[in-house]
């Protein structure tokens, strides 16, 4: 998990204006001063618009969202602060699979995360059931490739193998109707698993919600949609100072 906040720098360039005069002897119309100064070019702010850490926890979804037996898993909940983190390239190598299995799985795409975030997730006593949500927010049109990125995802990692337990694990996606701008469900199962996990990610415009669940007999997929209903539902008409 991402723990550390970065202050974004934001460098602007400045035309120096040059001060032109025209001087005219003998003359009783001499010419004023054509140099007036021209304002420098303002930087435009690549976070413009966009929700800090602070603003994006108070979108997740309350504990009322989640199931009955699920409580707030303390060393799990983080977020950015009003600092944005300075936005990191896209890893273009082969991915890691077996992210899809834990938190903050949206790094499985490559992308670290945004330029700001906030997640906690919720478990039972034995952690035999589990629901996480993280919202990151990007800049530009990043959001709309991390989505792209994710449908790749489900067909490269169509089998993989779980290191930790030596399970291979079956992942299927589709795309899913209603929830914000755009959205994709990855569904994982494995033959020595009790039940499977349901992924849900979904666009509002420049914030990527991310869902894991294992909670219930349907590999999670009612608690994955509803906590994301709700987050998704909490990011409309909210924008950035």
């Amino acid at each position: 998990m991402r723990l550390s906040s970065r202050a974004v720098t934001l460098l602007a360039v400045a035309a120096l204006p040059l001060a032109l005069s025209a001087c005219s002897s003998g003359s009783s119309d001499s010419s004023p001063d054509s140099g007036a100064s021209a304002k420098p070019a303002k930087a435009k702010n690549p976070n413009a618009g966009l929700l800090t850490g602070t603003q994006l926890k108070k979108a997740l979804a309350p504990a009322s969202a989640f199931p009955a037996g699920l409580t707030l898993q303390s060393d799990g909940a983080s977020d950015s602060g009003d600092k944005f983190l300075t936005p990191s390239s896209r890893k273009t190598a082969k991915p890691d699979c077996t992210r899809l299995l834990g938190t903050s799985w949206i790094q499985v795409t490559g992308f670290e995360g945004g330029v700001s975030f906030a997640q906690n997730d919720y478990a039972n006593q034995d952690e035999t059931e589990a629901v996480a949500q993280e919202i990151d927010a990007f800049q530009g049109s990043t959001a709309k490739t991390v989505m792209k990125e994710l449908r790749s995802v489900a067909t490269e990692c169509a089998t993989f193998t779980d290191t930790d337990t030596h399970a291979k694990v079956k992942v299927t996606g589709r795309s899913t109707a209603g929830l914000g701008d755009e959205a994709f469900t990855i569904t994982l199962t494995s033959g020595t698993w009790e039940t499977g996990t349901t992924l849900i990610a979904a666009r509002s415009g420049n914030d990527v919600v991310t869902v894991l669940s294992t909670a219930g007999s349907d590999n999670g997929a009612a608690a994955a949609k509803k906590v994301t209903t709700r987050v998704v539902d909490s990011l409309k008409g909210k924008s950035g100072a």
